[in-house]
């Protein structure tokens, strides 16, 4: 049973910084892109950014490009989402998903695919960005 659980939400002043992980148990993610998706009340589910697991390659959306960086650590089966610079616009529910495919994930996030044709996804972690 494939199951990705993302965490680290949390609630967070304009300006700070939040780590976001998301681990993945029955599922490795060798062979595997990772991405991060958000989605705010009223609005549809936007791709943020994206790694391939094996060569390390990794997409940025315009809107967190330069205050988001995401990383692996694939001994520990667990991708992060290290966000600094928190704007009251990033506030959202935060999800990860892995697939196979991996040209064809990157290819969706870059897109904006909608939906986003990503095998395995998590439960969401709530980002509060307020003062």
């Amino acid at each position: 049973d494939v199951q990705l659980q993302a965490s680290g939400g949390g609630l967070v002043q304009p300006g700070g910084s939040l780590r976001l992980s998301c681990a993945a148990s029955g599922l490795t993610f060798e062979n595997h892109a990772i991405g991060w998706f958000r989605q705010a009340p009223g609005k549809e589910r936007e791709g943020v950014s994206c790694i391939g697991a094996d060569d390390g390659a990794k997409y940025y959306s315009d809107s967190v490009r330069g205050r988001f960086t995401i990383s692996i650590n694939n001994a520990k089966n667990t991708v992060y989402l290290q966000m600094n610079s928190l704007k009251p616009d990033d506030t959202a529910v935060y999800y990860c998903a892995a697939d196979r495919d991996v040209a064809t994930a990157f290819r969706a996030v870059v897109t904006g695919q909608a939906p986003p044709p990503f095998r395995s996804w998590g439960r969401g972690t709530l980002v509060t960005v307020s003062s």
